[in-house]
């Protein structure tokens, strides 16, 4: 059986143990909850030839499927110069070109974002936030900043994770 959430990590760090944090908030709430560890995939970095040349690469099918099974999603994400992390672009990226439509797999979906950064982490928020609502998904209006000066509370995963439990996919 799907999880009711799947927290994706976009690094094996910091925010690989937020994701756990949300799983645990919400197992706590009675929810079903896996981590999906994006770091341990075997997906290379998009490229439209390589894309043109071979096709999808083979992860990419379980991946999307994962995905589409579990009807919200938190993603933890690190900010890469003030941006997003190669790891989690590249999955965006080969998960847009398969399927029907490049927003298919998140259009309607409810979709939290979280990170630990060195900083503050805004503008990967930011940028995760404009790409998940051009995708479609339905994006929780808290968000989780946190880093070492400022850790995140178990009060505001928890917030999330109950926004979250509130919210359904969106069927097209």
């Amino acid at each position: 059986m799907p999880p009711d959430l799947l927290v994706l990590s976009a690094s094996n760090g910091e925010n690989l143990a937020l994701s756990e944090r949300f799983v645990a908030a919400a197992h706590a709430r009675g929810m079903g909850a896996e981590v999906l560890d994006l770091t341990t995939l075997s997906l290379p970095l998009y490229n439209p030839r390589t894309h043109a040349e071979a096709g999808l690469p083979a992860a990419v099918v379980p991946l999307s499927e994962t995905l589409g099974a579990a009807p919200r999603w938190v993603i933890c994400a690190p900010e890469y110069n003030g941006s997003l992390p190669p790891v989690l672009t590249s999955a965006i990226a080969w998960l847009s070109v398969q399927g029907e439509g490049f927003r298919s797999l998140f259009n309607g979906r409810p979709v939290a974002i979280a990170t630990h950064s060195g900083g503050p982490g805004v503008e990967v928020l930011a940028v995760l936030r404009i790409q998940l609502a051009h995708l479609g998904a339905h994006v929780v209006g808290r968000q989780l900043s946190s880093s070492r000066n400022n850790p995140a509370k178990d009060s505001s995963i928890d917030d999330i994770v109950h926004r979250l439990q509130r919210m359904d996919l969106i069927q097209p």
